[in-house]
């Protein structure tokens, strides 16, 4: 069921995940697939209906900065920094877990992912929610585990059917999953890139923002951070623009399978086959970001079996369309 977001859909929903159901949410960043983040039967229902290892965690949706305090043990200075210049948005924060809560969502480890969305139905379902006695939703993406995330209530129903309320908050406004920022090992760690940048992050919390090489301690286990994930159904393939026209000039003149090759660039290439299904890419990262999984679902709906996508910029602004780029090319 895709219902709008009244009052009596979100009141259908917040009971729904009261009782241990699940509940298709829109965020700014994807559509997330959420639970009671306190109840671990609910949660296993998440990671059966994706298809998803139980020991790989989730993020965990607050309505505020005040619902940190229930799921997380301990949270540092430059934690609550990131929290005041990015919350509500598309930052997560990895955070050391207290004992007695969301362990099946923290995927048995003794960290937690929190996050706080912006988008105004995700608000409003997680209002609902703590008032039917539900402090916060664990909601990874709302797709079968490893493939392309959904940016659409549409998606969502293709993935899962008629039988799963989801709640249409229209097309996400970010495209990709949250920015996530370990936080529980003393000093800043950019686990996973997204829209916001190390800079951006450094700058908000006073202190650089590390990669994960440059800690000793081992890194938790993080949603999304797989090598391989975020896959379509055709095989993706990484080249530069020179690359690319170089592989679509030995294509001229071939015509004998309508659409088998999908090529989504930023460089306008000559294109001479009738095999060949050419996309522009945005010049803006955000506005790539934000077409990314919808594109790829896209192609996949169109039948080819390849797509060639142009490479993009080795820039921080870029980063997290690299980072999901290259896990679906890895599959």
């Amino acid at each position: 069921m895709v219902r709008s977001p009244d009052a009596v859909a979100l009141a259908e929903a917040a009971a729904t995940l009261r009782a241990g159901g699940l509940v298709g949410l829109p965020t700014e960043t994807v559509y997330g697939l959420a639970a009671d983040a306190t109840n671990p039967t609910a949660v296993a229902k998440i990671f059966a209906a994706k298809g998803r290892p139980s020991d790989h965690p989730l993020i965990v949706h607050v309505a505020d900065a005040g619902g940190v305090g229930h799921f997380a043990a301990s949270v540092p200075g430059f934690a609550q920094r990131l929290m005041a210049a990015f919350w509500p948005g598309p930052l997560t924060l990895i955070l050391p877990r207290r004992p007695e809560v969301a362990a099946a969502a923290a995927g048995g480890q003794d960290s937690v992912g929190l996050r706080c969305p912006a988008h105004p139905v995700a608000q409003a379902l997680l209002r609902a929610c703590a008032e039917v006695g539900v402090p916060g939703l664990a909601a990874p993406s709302a797709n079968l585990f490893g493939r392309v995330s959904p940016t659409t209530a549409a998606h969502v129903r293709g993935e899962f059917g008629s039988d799963l309320l989801v709640l249409d908050g229209g097309p996400c406004r970010v495209g990709i999953e949250s920015t996530i920022v370990d936080c529980s090992r003393g000093v800043p760690v950019l686990l996973r890139p997204g829209q916001l940048t190390p800079e951006q992050l450094s700058a908000a919390c006073g202190q650089a923002v590390l990669l994960p090489d440059a800690v000793p301690s081992a890194a938790p286990r993080a949603s999304g951070t797989l090598e391989a994930h975020y896959a379509p159904s055709a095989k993706v393939r990484l080249m530069n623009a020179k690359e690319l026209q170089t592989a679509l000039d030995m294509l001229q003149g071939v015509d004998k399978a309508p659409l088998a090759i999908a090529v989504w660039s930023r460089t306008a290439l000559r294109v001479k086959s009738t095999v060949v299904l050419a996309r522009r890419m945005p010049d803006d990262a955000d506005a790539t970001a934000q077409q990314l999984f919808g594109q790829l679902r896209d192609f996949d709906a169109q039948g080819v079996k390849l797509i060639w996508v142009e490479t993009p910029p080795d820039a921080p602004a870029w980063a997290g369309v690299l980072d999901r780029l290259s896990r679906a090319a890895a599959s």
